[in-house]
């Protein structure tokens, strides 16, 4: 009985379920986390890059456009990588639309949520690269965020151990006692499986690479987009250990999953930016881009009207003086 008692000690249990219900409407736990994760990633942001001279508001301007195409970026990659999970026999493909029930790939999101970045940056005339920096830490912190919502849907998850820190598995059924990993509950909390939590080891990894970033930004005052080069290039590195350690059904190339190969790519892209970019110096001013300091921003309003009151005055003056030029008795003629 001990040796038992010990035996579910030494494990990591799995929430009972990952949904749950306000009358008829769901709250799911993932879907939360998601939205937990952005706006950290914007609250981070915001203050970093008021700090490198950008204006307050901006970072929330710029996620209007980057969140919603994030979003769908994630998704139509995940469907793409996962295709087998929505479309062939007996498979629905509707379910492809279902984004509350998990499935983002980050490689998705990070593509076309620069895209919606860019669009954003060039409406207000912000250089991209600089934006990228300062939203780095907060981009990789929601990501491990979000991987908490991978925990409460009982899923990324690796292969069978014994190590202290593996994760119970459980059967999960609905009311009408069908099994549903994802909408189901738990009844039997005996695990059906113990697993490497590999969501857990991405979640650590991220705030390591969290941690590590703001660090070189400081000491090396990094810019042109060297600090997302650089999470970029941490993230991968450590997703490229991960991915071979889950067992989740996936593509495969070679007998490969597919993602093994997208992260090494994309390391290898990230890591040569981060030394071209070098040559361009250190961290740019986003208020000297502009031309004009970042604590004058707010003035600058005010200036026009504080000169055209000015201009008037001098005017007035002007005028009064040449008024009591052509009166005075000294420069009247005699008739």
């Amino acid at each position: 009985m001990l040796n038992g008692l010990n035996a579910v000690l030494a494990t990591i249990p799995s929430p009972d379920r990952g949904v749950w219900y306000l009358g008829p409407l769901p709250i799911r736990a993932y879907a939360l986390c998601i939205i937990a994760g952005i706006i950290v990633a914007i609250w981070w942001g915001e203050r970093r890059w008021v700090e490198r001279g950008g204006i307050k508001g901006e970072v929330t301007d710029i996620a209007v456009w980057a969140v919603p195409f994030g979003l769908v970026g994630g998704r139509l990659y995940h469907v793409i990588t996962d295709n087998q999970k929505y479309f062939g026999p007996g498979k629905n493909p509707l379910a492809a639309l279902e984004i509350w029930n998990g499935g983002l790939g980050i490689w998705g999101a990070i593509a076309l949520g620069a895209v919606g970045a860019w669009i954003g940056c060039r409406r207000k005339g912000i250089p991209l690269p600089a934006m990228a920096d300062a939203l780095a830490p907060g981009i990789v912190v929601a990501q491990a965020i979000g991987r908490l919502g991978n925990y409460f849907n009982q899923e990324l998850y690796g292969g069978d151990t014994t190590l202290p820190w593996g994760l119970e598995i459980y059967r999960r059924v609905t009311p009408e006692g069908r099994e549903d990993a994802l909408a189901g509950v738990a009844i039997d909390h005996t695990p059906i499986q113990v697993v490497h939590p590999t969501f857990l080891y991405e979640l650590l990894w991220n705030l390591g690479v969290a941690a590590l970033i703001v660090w070189a930004d400081r000491r090396f005052r990094l810019g042109h987009g060297r600090t997302f080069a650089l999470y970029v290039a941490g993230y991968t590195a450590g997703r490229f250990w991960i991915e071979l350690m889950r067992t989740d059904e996936a593509t495969l190339i070679f007998g490969t999953r597919v993602n093994v190969f997208v992260s090494g790519l994309v390391f290898l892209g990230a890591v040569a930016y981060f030394v071209i970019a070098r040559s361009r110096g250190e961290r740019e001013d986003v208020a000297a881009l502009r031309g004009t300091p970042a604590e004058d921003v707010e003035d600058t309003a005010a200036e026009p009207a504080e000169e055209a009151d000015v201009v008037e005055d001098k005017d007035d003056a002007e005028k009064k003086n040449s008024t009591e030029s052509v009166n005075s008795p000294e420069t009247v003629k005699p008739e």
